[in-house]
Order: structure tokens, then sequence, then C-alpha cells
């Protein structure tokens, strides 16, 4: 078992993101909104953040909360998952596009 967590950068794809789960047969995650350490910095007016990085995020406006998605998932269905979140945001590889890591479950219970 794995627990796959994404941070959705951009909040707009969320249910289209969660359509393609329901596709690829994934049928439960968790989203919780959080918030990068660039983005708290700034909303902080901590002058250590470098001005070029400050005026990005105060161009970029929109929701300053991202979407972290937890997924527990069967060894066999983690590839599945990553490619339904490619299909939704493309390249994890594009500035902005979030990031994506899965974590060994030891333990679980109320999983089907």
């Amino acid at each position: 078992m794995k627990l796959l967590v994404y941070v959705l950068n951009n909040d707009d794809l969320l249910d289209d993101l969660l359509q393609s789960f329901m596709k690829s047969g994934i049928k439960g995650a968790t989203i919780i909104e959080s918030m990068g350490m660039a983005r708290v910095l700034t909303s902080h007016n901590n002058e250590n953040i470098p001005l070029i990085g400050s005026l990005k995020l105060l161009l970029s406006g929109g929701c300053p909360f991202n979407k972290t998605i937890f997924v527990a998932l069967k060894d066999e269905q983690v590839n599945t998952c990553i490619m339904a979140i490619k299909e939704v945001v493309g390249s994890l590889n594009e500035p902005d596009s979030g990031i994506l890591f899965t974590l060994p479950i030891d333990y679980i219970e109320g999983f089907e």
C-alpha cells in the first residue's frame, strides 16, 4: 500500500482531477487546503524573499491556497493514479504544476 500525496497549485483543475480519478477507478481521496512557504512569507511581507518571487506571487492573484490531495492506493494503482493526474495537469516538470510523491503505508484500517 502507498499514500500518494499531490499538491495541486491550480485549484481550478480540482474538479477535472477528481473526475479523472473516478474514470480511472480511484474511488476516494482526501483534500485539504494548504499553503507553500513562499506564499506564507510573502503574505507576511517578509523582506528575505527575493523581489522577483514576491512580484510573481503578488501579480498571480487568485487563491493563495493549494489543494493537497491524499490518496491511499494499492501498489498496482499508483501508476494509474499518476497518469490520471498527468492527464489533467500535464507534465509535473513545468513550473507551478505541483509536487507529487508517495509514501509507504505500514498499517491501514477502513480501506477496501
